[in-house]
């Protein structure tokens, strides 16, 4: 399945080649544009479905923008509600960094890209906070910079579908 995911994201033009700046701050020289790639439903729904079997949950949760579209897919296949994280606390109408029931469940948060970990351990922290049991990060790409070890200090396993060396041309 690796293979496949692999190749369907090279089709879709996931990784592009140049000078970048990453959400860690970190400088890169290529980009994995897994958010243009799963405007495909094809591949979305593809994503979706592999992500609803790898593990056991209650509720599938993503960080806004990236997560969101795979925890909707994740949620479809599965036939389990999904949750939304702010990617910043709103501080008028419903208040709160959680956007669905989380508290006392099993939840699974899932990721476009993962780098550093930051994002991953910002939801963690929130649906922590709101009440949720959290074991297991689903990224679709690791870029395998250091996510998986920042997780486990979370006592957080991340499973990634794809790792960036098996992604990138070099």
């Amino acid at each position: 399945m690796v293979k496949e995911f692999t190749q369907m994201l090279r089709d879709h033009g996931a990784v592009e080649y140049g000078r970048f700046t990453l959400a860690s701050g970190e400088q890169s020289t290529y980009y994995i544009d897994v958010k243009t790639a799963i405007t495909d439903p094809d591949l979305l729904a593809r994503i979706g479905a592999e992500v609803a079997k790898l593990t056991e949950f209650d509720v599938v949760a993503g960080v806004a923008v990236g997560g969101v579209p795979i925890a909707v897919a994740t949620s479809l296949m599965s036939r389990r509600p999904y949750a939304i994280i702010r990617s910043r606390e709103k501080d008028h109408g419903k208040s709160g960094s959680v956007i669905g029931d989380v508290s006392g469940k099993r939840v699974l948060l899932v990721e476009d890209v993962t780098t550093s970990g930051g994002s991953a351990v910002f939801g963690i922290n929130a649906l922590r906070a709101a009440g949720a049991e959290i074991e297991c990060v689903i990224t679709v790409v690791d870029r395998e910079q250091g996510a998986r070890e920042r997780l486990r200090e979370e006592r957080v396993n991340l499973h990634a579908l794809v790792i960036a060396s098996e992604l990138i041309e070099r």
